[in-house]
């Protein structure tokens, strides 16, 4: 005879974690639902499509110039008009975009990287390594972008690399600035002391449990390291130290037109409009990422977890509760 008792096929608990994909399904979905989300998210999937076009098609050759059709206006053969050659607008913006994509991630990946390498130093248990890592940052964190791209532009030259460096190497120091009360208040939880306590690394202690605290603000951050670096790449490419000449850039498009703003405005005008797009969408998708990925402001992301499926509950027999 079985009796009301029951038990559960596994030993986790009656509810089990909730699939990646459905979290990642409920923050994509309230990211879109909100305006600033959504205009980040298509803006982003513009600037990635016409990225990938530009590898195989733009309306012209790079190469192609027309000197006696140099600043024409937007016609049908030049939707966006003619530089101060006779290139056309549209293609030099369509193979920018790729260049600057790329200047974004990179700055990104190097400025992460930093970041979280000298915020685990920044809180870690060493007390010596945690004061000296806080007195680094403290003291190169007032060294400007420009002035560290001039000095790696005088052994190197002018190149993409350099902007990198530049912006990676700074907006790191900044992050890690930013990130330490917020992993320091992690540090000193009570999960962290008993992963501590339980044997677990220093690094894995980091990466499972305390970089994760941080996600808000290291999204904020990432998104604005990504956005301030196309503006560097612009302001950097103008003083000769970013892009170089030959290579395709929004900065570039900006440097070659700038100059005679007063006569031909609409040339300035396309590069600047793409350039305000992009860093705007940039800062917005930040902003949505931390809002949306928040269990306690995104109640659809509360719902997912509310909706756990319950482990399989299996009934115990009466032979089973007379051996018990």
């Amino acid at each position: 005879m079985a009796h009301g008792r029951s038990r559960t096929s596994g030993g986790a608990g009656f509810y089990g974690r909730p699939p990646l994909q459905a979290r990642i399904g409920a923050v994509a979905h309230s990211m879109w639902r909100s305006p600033g989300g959504r205009f980040a998210l298509v803006v982003m999937a513009l600037w990635l499509a016409v990225s990938v076009v530009s590898l195989v098609w733009t309306p012209y050759p790079l190469l192609h110039t027309d000197g006696g059709n140099a600043w024409a206006s937007p016609s049908v053969a030049h939707p966006l008009g003619t530089d101060g050659v006779g290139a056309d607008v549209l293609s030099w913006l369509m193979a920018g975009s790729r260049t600057d994509l790329a200047i974004a991630l990179l700055t990104v990946l190097v400025s992460a990287a930093i970041g979280l390498a000298l915020t685990a130093a920044m809180v870690s248990t060493r007390r010596m390594l945690a004061s000296a890592s806080v007195v680094i940052v403290d003291a190169l964190i007032a060294i400007p972008t420009v002035l560290l791209a001039l000095l790696f532009a005088v052994p190197f030259g002018a190149s993409i690399a350099v902007v990198v460096a530049a912006c990676g190497i700074t907006y790191g120091l900044n992050m890690a600035r930013i990130l330490r009360p917020t992993a320091a208040l992690a540090a000193r939880s009570a999960y962290v002391e008993a992963a501590r306590a339980s044997g677990v690394g220093a690094w894995r202690v980091f990466v499972r449990h305390i970089v994760p605290s941080t996600f808000p603000v290291l999204a904020v951050q990432l998104s604005m390291s990504a956005g301030t670096s196309i503006l560097a790449e612009a302001g950097l490419t103008y003083l000769g130290v970013g892009v170089p000449s030959g290579v395709p850039s929004w900065g570039h498009s900006l440097t070659t037109s700038v100059r005679l703003i007063s006569v031909y405005p609409l040339t300035v005008l396309w590069p600047g409009l793409v350039v305000t797009l992009v860093v705007t969408a940039l800062y917005l998708l930040g902003d949505a990422i931390r809002d949306c990925a928040d269990p306690l402001a995104n109640p659809e992301l509360r719902r997912v977890a509310d909706g756990r499926v319950p482990e399989r509950v299996v009934p115990i027999s009466a032979d089973e509760e007379v051996q018990s």
